[in-house]
């Protein structure tokens, strides 16, 4: 990968991890892998052995954040982000996991390198919440189980909603118990050119991934199979 960071959010079972710089991690339900791709990293994600053996069920969604054009080259990093280790804001009904931005006076696990939003959340059934995104930013819920009503629309199990940059908050409420992810920031306003598993600004700095890649210039990474 180059250019901008994968990012996993697992919700049931666990994730093995295994990268270039030598990271090693697996990371279990409730956390989040954050892998910030930069100038170029090789890496492997698997199910742990006692999952494949034991069995059991294995539930998460992973989306691309891009970077900005200054950061596309930076120095790359994997983050492990469990459970215990992401702030969490608890109000009546209603629990958010603050995974990256600021919600409120919490600060987010992973850093950012532009203005974001990522949270994790459940509302119980009848439960309301707002909440405060900039005006700058685009949003998306996405209701993994459960279902949301949010002004004039019901975003249901596995329906996502678009919020563009037009208030300044978000309003829900759960019609039944529900899990949901939102995701927010601020418009990048570059160009994206996207092949495969990078993400640049142009062709021409495509065509030099795709070379450094196949000269290993972002790392060797040999698999071991049991």
């Amino acid at each position: 990968h180059r250019g901008f960071s994968p990012v996993t959010f697992i919700f049931k079972g666990a994730i093995e991890h295994r990268d270039s710089l030598g990271e090693q991690a697996t990371v279990h339900a409730g956390g989040t892998q954050w892998m910030f791709a930069g100038r170029g990293i090789t890496h492997s994600e698997r199910f742990p052995k006692e999952l494949v053996k034991n069995g059991g069920e294995l539930e998460f969604i992973q989306f691309w954040v891009n970077s900005p054009a200054a950061f596309k080259m930076g120095q790359p990093y994997y983050q492990p982000i469990q459970l215990e280790n992401t702030p969490l804001v608890e109000a009546e009904k209603s629990k958010l996991w603050v995974v990256s931005g600021k919600y409120k006076e919490t600060e987010g696990a992973a850093p950012a390198n532009s203005p974001q939003l990522l949270l994790r959340g459940e509302l119980q059934k009848d439960g309301e919440l707002i909440l405060p995104i900039p005006t700058t930013f685009n949003a998306l819920v996405y209701v993994l189980e459960g279902g949301l009503k949010s002004d004039d629309q019901t975003i249901l199990t596995k329906d996502m909603a678009v919020y563009l940059n037009d208030g300044d908050n978000i309003q829900l409420k759960a019609t039944a118990d529900t899990r949901f992810i939102v995701l927010s920031g601020e418009p990048i306003n570059e160009p994206v050119a996207q092949y495969g598993p990078f993400v640049m600004n142009n062709e021409t700095q495509l065509m030099e991934a795709l070379r450094d890649s196949q000269m290993g210039k972002m790392g060797i990474l040999i698999e071991e199979f049991d």
